[in-house]
This record gives C-alpha cells, structure tokens and sequence, in this order.
C-alpha cells in the first residue's frame, strides 16, 4: 500500500511519535484517577440522597464491571474515530501531533457535556422492550455486557488493522444481534426482536453519510477554487512548515468543530447504556427522574385524563384484557395491533395517574415502586410511539398531539441523564482521544489519495463532516465522525483529479458492509453464553 515519503518531492511526514511527555503521562494518570473517583462518589452521593445505604452498594459488583464496560467503550471510541477529527491538521502542519491530539480531546470533552441526549435514548430504543423492562435482571446484564463487549472487540480490531471504521455502526449492530438473539432463544421469529422502524431511521443515516460525506466535501472544494484564487490553500505542506496564519486558523476551526460534534453525537451513545445500568442497579436512585419541575404533576394530571378519553373514543367499546401490560408488550415485541391494544393502554395511563396522585409527585415515589412505576412510563410511552408512528396510524389532529404531548411528559420523568454520567463519559472520549490515534491518523492522512492532502482539501472534508455530524444531533440520529471524514477526504481527492488508493479504499467499504454482521455475530454468541451464565 502506497505511503507519502517523507524524501519524495519536499513533502515532510509529520512527527507521529512525540508523546505527551512526563508531565502529559501524569496529568493523564491523574484525569484517570480523579474522573473514577468522581463517578464512584456521584453514585454514593445519589443513592444516599434517595435512602440507599453505601453497605447496599457493595455487593453491586456488576455496577462495576458494567460501567467500567461502558466507559471502555467510549475510551476506544475516542482514539478510534477523533482520529479523522485530528488528521487533516497533523498532515497539514497546522498543529503538532500531541498538541492536536489534546486539543480535540478537550473539545470532545465539550462536546459530551454540552450534547442533548436525543441521540442517547434513540439507540437505547433499538433494544428489545422486554430486556429494558427487566434490566436489573440476569438477562438485562448479559444485554449489556454482550453489546458492549462486542463493540470494543471489533473496535479494537479495525484500530489494529489501522481501518478507519464507525463505533456507531459497530454499536447498533451489537444491539441488533443482542435482539435477534433474544427473540430466538424465546421462541419468536428473529425479526421481533428489534425495532425496525428505528433501526431503518439509523441505518438510513449511516448508509447515507459516507456518501454524503463524499460528494459534500468534493463539491465544497471545487466551489471553494472558484471562489478562494489564493493558490497557497490548494498546495500540499513543504518542509514541515506551518501553512499561512489565516489556512491554519481555517484548519484549527474545522478541526474543533468536528471535535465537538463528535463529542456531541458519539458521546451519547454510552449515556443511554449506562443509564441503562444504573435503572438495574440502583432503581431507587435512577429509575424517575425526581429533579422534574414543581408544575409537572399538575400538567401530567391533565394530560393522562385527556389521553385516556382519546384512548376510550378509539377503544370502540372493546374491554381492556386482565393484563394489560401484558397485552401492551405483546404488542411492541409483535408490532401486531389487536381490538385490546387501545384499550390496553387507557389502562395502562390510569394507572400511571393514580400511582402518581397517591404518591403526590414524584419525587415522592417510594423506593420500592420506583423501577415499577419507571416500567410502567416507559411502556405506556413506547406504546404511544409505534400507534402514533406513519401515516396507518388511527390517531389523527388533535387526538395525535394529545398523545404525543402525553408522551413527552412520560419521557420527562424516565429519559433523563445526570449531570455525572455526561461528564464522566466526557472524561473517557477525551482522555481516548489522546492515546492510540496514531494508526488511523496516518490511514486518513497518508493512505487515500494517491497525493499528499492540501490545506484546502482537508478544510473541505472537515467543514462537511461538522456540519453533517451537528445536523444529525439535531435530529437525534447516530452518524459516524469516520464515515463521513474519510469518505470527505477521498471525495476531495477525486474532484482534484489526485487519484484514490483502491486498496485503501476497498479496505474502507469492506470494513463498512460487514461491520454490521460481524458485530451482531459477536454480540449474538456472547449474549447467548452470558445469559446462561449470570
């Protein structure tokens, strides 16, 4: 595979070997320290606040391994993927490696704490409804170590090989396997074992961003050369040298914007697992969200009974069935509507109420029927989701508003993600980000075009992958910062007419078609050995 030589036409390959240094080495060391002991005292913190003993935490030993697990797993991501974040300006001379790598681990940093939690709780949805519904169980921890595990094992894999490849792709086909998995070994078709319908909204946007990653990024450069003439943007580094101030202030922005916005979209994506954990671990202290507004219960009053006259207006005079839970989760493993699902959920949305009434708010919800009454909402809300979704669904107007509104109030109190989990996960994306780079960065910087990258391709390619990664945050979807990066690289190097490496290239899309199978594969096999061994 062809590599820019650093004796070959004036162009000089970066220092890729200049370490943090001592005091780098120890001021890592004591982010580690201090970012595991802050999780550890937010955990006693809380559940002390919620009448949780420190002695009842001890025998937890799971709540370790799990969340040690999930931090991992954004520790990989961050030197897997913000590789392609730092390589446009290690390659282009605008920032010293360990400087670069620094700097994009601080705006991860940033990033993560300053991110939405849409996309958090839009992968979390992608698990089967009965494991999240009993995640404190034998079964809910083999769901999360399986996926997990399954994900760092492969990231870990492709960084090897030096293959840039998406932990977001990887992730959601650990979650897909762990589904399929799950649905086989209860007797049900392997397709009910997953959301589609979300699933499809996922994988629509990470089969799309690479190539809009590609023909984006092409057609910035090109309109970039018709309207910038200054020739210097369009030269490749010589002798080591920075580029012009303005080129390298242009490179250090995109740089940062794609630092953050991957902070932002990927930090997510280890929130909603570990809140996961802590429901199953701690239910008393992470079940409901207890910090809700002093109006909610008054405003969720109102919408429970108006929910639960469009839900009798629909229910054309069919009984509700003695479990109604059951019914309700019938239906979303089955996606098959029957004459008592309506009804079903009227129930359902009764019951929540008058849990709520009798406890008189939410924070004042006993320890023991926390996880209930969490189960109890996030049914109820999942079940208003899949009636309410697609043109077929029998809500219409007014009515559909009532229940999506009455939705969003259910999402208030179960969909929530503590101030401590974003910045620990921040703490392990950023501290990633400044170890193990090296192999993807020269991939990205050396091993796609068949010329060395110039100062406006890598703007280019930087502009469209912020601006595509900040837009999915928006609308709370999952993209891969890898995809779109190197698909920009290559598209700059073809609407440049440099030529790409095929080999690389091929190495790309293969690593993209069977990440999917591979990581449901393995998250599969290790879900069907963990939950007959937990």
């Amino acid at each position: 595979m062809a590599t820019i030589a650093s004796d070959i036409g004036g162009v000089h390959r970066p220092d890729l070997d200049k370490g943090l240094g001592l005091a780098g080495a120890i001021g890592f060391g004591a982010a580690v320290l201090a970012a595991i002991l802050f999780v550890a005292y937010s955990i006693y913190n809380d559940s002390a606040q919620a009448g949780v003993h420190a002695r009842a935490l001890l025998p937890f030993f799971l709540l370790f391994i799990a969340l040690l697990i999930a931090l991992g797993f954004e520790f990989v991501n961050g030197f897997h993927d913000t590789a392609n974040a730092v390589a446009t300006v290690i390659y282009t001379n605008s920032m010293p490696a360990n400087i670069a790598v620094v700097w994009s681990g601080f705006f991860n940093f940033l990033g993560v704490l300053l991110s939405s939690g849409a996309v958090a709780f839009g992968i979390v949805s992608l698990l089967p409804v009965e494991l999240i519904l009993q995640v404190g169980s034998d079964a809910g921890f083999a769901m999360v170590f399986s996926l997990l595990i399954a994900a760092i094992i492969w990231n870990l894999a492709t960084w090897w090989w030096g293959i840039p490849n998406s932990s977001s792709h990887t992730l959601i086909g650990s979650i897909i396997g762990v589904g399929v998995c799950n649905a086989l070994l209860h007797g049900r078709s392997g397709t009910s074992g997953v959301d589609w319908g979300q699933a499809t909204k996922i994988g629509e946007a990470l089969i799309f961003s690479p190539l809009i990653g590609f023909v984006l990024s092409g057609l910035v450069f090109l309109g970039m050369k018709v309207l910038i003439k200054n020739k210097k943007l369009y030269e490749e580094p010589r002798d080591g040298l920075p580029p012009p101030w303005w080129i390298r202030s242009l490179l250090v922005f995109t740089c940062t914007g794609v630092s953050f916005a991957h902070g932002s979209n990927d930090g997510q994506k280890g929130m909603g697992l570990i809140m996961l954990i802590l429901i199953g671990t701690v239910p008393t202290a992470y079940a409901l969200n207890r910090a809700v507004p002093a109006q909610y219960e008054q405003q969720f009053h109102a919408g429970s009974a108006r929910v639960e006259q469009v839900l009798t207006g629909h229910a054309n005079g069919v009984q509700a069935p003695a479990d109604a839970r059951g019914a309700l989760t019938a239906y979303l493993e089955n996606k098959s509507l029957t004459p008592q699902t309506v009804p079903a959920l009227g129930v359902l949305v009764g019951d929540i109420d008058r849990q709520i009434s009798e406890y008189g708010s939410i924070r004042q919800v006993p320890a023991a029927a926390s996880k209930n009454v969490r189960n109890d909402m996030y049914l109820a809300s999942e079940g208003i989701k899949h009636l309410t979704d697609g043109d077929g669904s029998p809500f219409k107007g007014d009515d559909a508003k009532a229940l999506k509104d009455y939705k969003g109030s259910l999402d208030k109190a179960t969909r929530f993600i503590p101030t401590w989990v974003k910045i620990a996960v921040a703490f392990a994306l950023g501290l990633g980000t400044m170890v193990g780079w090296k192999r993807i960065v020269v991939t990205v910087g050396e091993k796609i075009g068949k010329t060395h990258l110039t100062y406006g391709q890598g703007a280019s390619a930087e502009l469209v992958a912020m601006a595509t990664i900040g837009l999915a945050d928006g609308f709370g979807l999952p993209v891969s910062t890898t995809h779109v990066l190197s698909s920009g690289v290559a598209g700059t190097m073809a609407a440049n007419r440099s030529g790409l490496q095929m080999s690389t290239i091929r190495n790309l899309v293969a690593a993209w078609v069977i990440t999917l199978p591979v990581a449901m594969l393995l998250s599969g096999t290790l879900y069907l050995i963990l939950s007959r061994v937990i």
